[in-house]
């Protein structure tokens, strides 16, 4: 059973596209320990050769996140007692990926003070993998199934030190998730969960896991539950950056703060998802990034939206799914998502595409002027819907302005492009409310290409009272544009810039 998020980009605003995956699917444990039996006269005792672990497991401290101060080794029970390690609290294992220069970049420091605020008494322990991260990527990718391994065997002994499993949390980044997985395949028996922050296009699909079997990626059924976050970059949608990286070996310099710029941004995601719980992200299932952007995906119905991050909802599910979300460019990176929805008339047939809008939203908290979007498409008598974010939360929505901008600096004086629009729904995907809006001035507002700003009120109308209007209004008079549209649009004045612009029929 498995859940997908998407995160989008959307231009200036710096919005990013993530994934994420769950899993709760049971399967078969894999072992991979060295298992070794001696047998002395009447007894037979079974032992673990733990002398082949070339990982390191440093446990953390909430007062120094950024040093290494005390080892736990695999197999010197004595490391449990020396470190402090807790045997009744949670456990995370922070997993990095590859590293240019043989150095734990900063994310890990502020991913350790990040768990330690949510959970103060927890184990976080950072596995260090640098001697074999720090290769050439092909190489570091290879080593993963190595790391993995030590990783499983690391897990493995610490069920042997009667610590349960169900408290352990493995949280890998980069080449880090797939080492998850591969420990996640190998452990004796399953951990809770398993989180990571992956690069789309980057080491999901990169030189050493195309056409990977499941045994050398993260997979599914690697752990009870299993998350998964990808940030995404532009580029050939069939190439990752790994592949990149053989065809371009001399811009290594220039990839890496590509990776850091982008890649890192799923960290932040978590450690925003732990440390702003009064801002959690939300997600929408949706069964595309276009649907995504209409707003057609806003649902909170039958589990259809959920968390980002460390409190997400654990949700079964028949099937897979994907779920879209946007972001601002900062923490908190909570966003509000709104669907805009309306019919468009004219007196002449147009079809328009990749028109630049803005929007303003005025409630009853906040407001948010000038909110950029760009419709894709826009046609005569037809309805459109897109979406729009505020990084504000304005409370409920009163008013909103919209502004259809022109094309270019001269486009006002040649064009006279105008739609007529009677009213607008607006969708909340945060609250779940539906509400209808129309014009603040006249039954119909006059959205023109450069133009003034058209201004929408909320309605008092319940959806009872509207349906029972449009029956009485096509039974008794048929369909109402059809009859008076002509004659409402001649009568409209409007302005634009300093120019003035009488429609006639």
């Amino acid at each position: 059973i498995k859940i997908i998020y998407l995160f989008c980009t959307m231009g200036t605003e710096g919005f990013w596209l993530l994934v994420i995956g769950f899993s709760l699917i049971a399967s078969e444990p894999i072992s991979n320990s060295t298992e070794v039996l001696f047998v002395s006269g009447n007894s037979t005792e079974l032992t673990v050769d733990y002398s082949d672990i070339e990982s390191k497991f440093s446990i953390r401290n909430p007062e120094f996140p950024d040093e290494d101060l005390c080892y736990l080794v695999p197999g010197q029970r004595d490391s449990i007692l020396d470190c402090n390690f807790k045997n009744d609290s949670q456990t995370f294992l922070i997993i990095h990926g590859w590293s240019v220069a043989g150095l734990f970049e900063s994310w890990v420091y502020k991913l350790v003070s990040a768990l330690f605020e949510r959970e103060p008494s927890a184990n976080v322990i950072v596995v260090d993998w640098l001697d074999r991260a720090s290769k050439h990527y092909p190489k570091s990718a290879e080593n993963t199934g190595l790391v993995g391994a030590d990783v499983a065997k690391f897990v493995n002994w610490l069920e042997e030190m009667d610590y349960p499993l169900e408290k352990v949390h493995l949280l890998g980044y980069s080449l880090g998730a797939h080492v998850a997985g591969v420990a996640g395949n190998l452990t004796n028996n399953k951990v809770n969960r398993i989180t990571v922050q992956k690069f789309l296009r980057l080491d999901p699909a990169g030189p050493s896991f195309e056409n990977a079997d499941h045994l050398r990626r993260l997979s599914p059924d690697d752990a009870t539950f299993v998350d998964v976050l990808h940030t995404n970059t532009r580029g050939s949608p069939n190439l990752s950056i790994g592949i990149h990286y053989c065809i371009l070996v001399l811009l290594l310099y220039y990839m890496d703060q590509i990776v850091k710029c982008s890649h890192e941004r799923s960290i932040h995601l978590f450690i925003d998802s732990l440390v702003n719980r009064a801002y959690q992200s939300w997600a929408y299932r949706c069964s595309s990034r276009d649907a995504f952007n209409k707003g057609l995906c806003l649902s909170c119905r039958k589990n259809r939206c959920n968390k980002l991050g460390y409190g997400v909802n654990k949700i079964r599910s028949a099937r897979s799914a994907k779920m879209y979300l946007k972001t601002r460019d900062m923490m908190p990176f909570k966003v509000f998502h709104y669907q805009i929805k309306l019919h468009l008339f004219s007196d002449k047939n147009m079809t328009l595409l990749e028109q630049p809008m803005k929007v303003s939203l005025f409630g009853t908290a906040d407001e948010r002027d000038d909110i950029a979007v760009t419709v894709p498409s826009m046609s005569t008598n037809s309805t459109i819907s897109f979406l729009l974010t505020s990084d504000k939360d304005i409370g409920e929505l009163l008013m909103l302005s919209l502004h259809w901008e022109k094309e270019s600096y001269l486009y006002g004086f040649f064009s006279t492009n105008q739609f007529m629009i009677r009213k607008m729904r607006i969708k909340s995907g945060e609250t779940q409310s539906r509400v209808m809006f129309r014009p603040k001035d006249g039954e119909f507002g006059s959205l023109v290409q450069g133009g003034d700003a058209v201004v929408f009120v909320k309605s008092s109308e319940t959806p009872q009272s509207r349906r029972e209007q449009r029956q009485h209004r096509l039974k008794h008079h048929g369909s109402f544009f059809k009859q008076n549209f002509q004659a409402v649009l001649g009568k409209v004045t409007f302005k634009s810039n300093a120019l003035q612009y009488c429609v006639s029929p």
